[in-house]
């Protein structure tokens, strides 16, 4: 099946089961280094124990102690770690396979490990999702579209959907995949003790979160005496009366910055690169960066730059020729006569010096440094 197909005949349309994705699939990740990684304090991991009748789950919420997963249960228990793509260049690796869809739109990696009968029960996501087996087998069951008013349980620290029955059941064994669009419900349970799945999750702002991070983005930018003004003000009868005309006159405070040239463009691509963990998005100490001359020579003496693990690029074109490039929530315009180079920086998994000229190189690569968007770290 070609990407074209896929994408009109299945992308947030209806699930699809590809037996066989990945041949020979070989997980970046083990399940020791998976557990190594959940006791390491900046990685987010979850640990769901369910007891052996699937009525009850118990979450925790880690970093954890080596010591915990030797206390564990012999079955029934999930370790979740999630943005392994973060910490792992094989597993950020993987990702490359799913760049059909715009990487504006890819969230990242988690990995899952689960001993037999182990699952975190029937649920649904608001966000596509594509599950591959990594080892062991995972029976999934898929069913019905659910939302925010859909009943769940009330007594179990994870999302439950306690009235739901599955339509269809699929064993999935190492390199199959299953695609699940939003808020189809699913249902996956461990079908033996090595059983680790990897989801590849996207993302969908809310309506909610786009108009609230606009507005605030707006917001910061205003002085506080821009405000509300009528100087075109006239006597009425009824001085409680809200008159369309005043409505009229919000409406167009609103539509202004709507249609504010660049500033719904510039913040939506700010928006949608932001570091998924601000605080890793840091930049490191001056000495651990490299210089704009070092990285030119070195791309001139046949390097390669790939972008960092966890590092989010995108950009937009200007009607002029010239982009704006956006990197971990900030933004710079780089000239049309290097705009070859922000495409292949933010399309391809590693650049070297044939993709690009001496002096492309050294104009992006300025404004990367003013980012403070290079690292020393190979």
């Amino acid at each position: 099946m070609s990407a074209e197909t896929f994408l009109r005949d299945y992308w947030q349309k209806k699930p699809l089961l590809i037996r066989n994705a990945f041949p020979d699939f070989e997980p970046p990740v083990s399940a020791d280094e998976l557990a190594g990684l959940a006791c390491e304090e900046d990685v987010e991991s979850r640990l769901v124990i369910q007891d052996a009748e699937g009525e009850q789950w118990a979450l925790e919420n880690g970093p954890f102690e080596d010591m915990r997963f030797s206390s564990l249960p012999e079955s029934h228990w999930t370790l979740l770690v999630q943005a392994v793509d973060h910490w792992v260049p094989e597993a950020n690796a993987l990702l490359e396979q799913f760049r059909f869809i715009p990487s504006w739109r890819i969230d990242d990696l988690m990995v899952s490990y689960a001993t037999k009968g182990g699952g975190v029960g029937p649920h649904y996501d608001n966000y596509d999702v594509f599950l591959i087996q990594a080892s062991g087998q995972r029976r999934w069951e898929i069913g019905g579209i659910f939302g925010e008013d859909s009943p769940r349980r009330d007594d179990t620290p994870v999302m439950i959907l306690p009235e739901w029955q599955a339509e269809e059941t699929f064993l999935l064994n190492p390199g199959d995949m299953l695609y699940i669009p939003p808020r189809v419900g699913h249902n996956g349970t461990a079908e033996s003790d090595d059983c680790m799945t990897y989801s590849v999750g996207f993302r969908a702002p809310s309506h909610a979160d786009i108009l609230r991070q606009f507005t605030d983005f707006v917001g910061e930018q205003l002085k506080s005496e821009t405000r509300y003004s009528d100087p075109d003000l006239t006597l009425q009868q009824s001085p409680g009366l809200i008159r369309q005309t005043d409505i009229e006159k919000v409406r167009s405070i609103m539509t202004d910055y709507l249609n504010e040239p660049d500033l719904l463009e510039n913040w939506f691509g700010q928006f949608m690169t932001e570091h998924k963990y601000p605080d890793q998005a840091a930049s490191t100490d001056e000495d651990e960066q490299y210089s704009v001359e070092e990285l030119t020579d070195y791309l001139q003496d046949g390097g390669q730059l790939y972008r960092s693990e966890g590092s989010r690029f995108a950009y937009r074109e200007k009607t002029d020729g010239s982009v704006v490039l956006f990197v971990n929530g900030e933004a710079c315009e780089i000239s049309a006569e290097s705009t070859d180079f922000v495409r292949a920086l933010c399309d391809l998994p590693a650049i070297s010096a044939d993709c690009i000229s001496t002096r492309e190189a050294q104009e992006v690569l300025t404004e990367l440094y003013n980012m403070e968007a290079l690292y020393g770290e190979e």
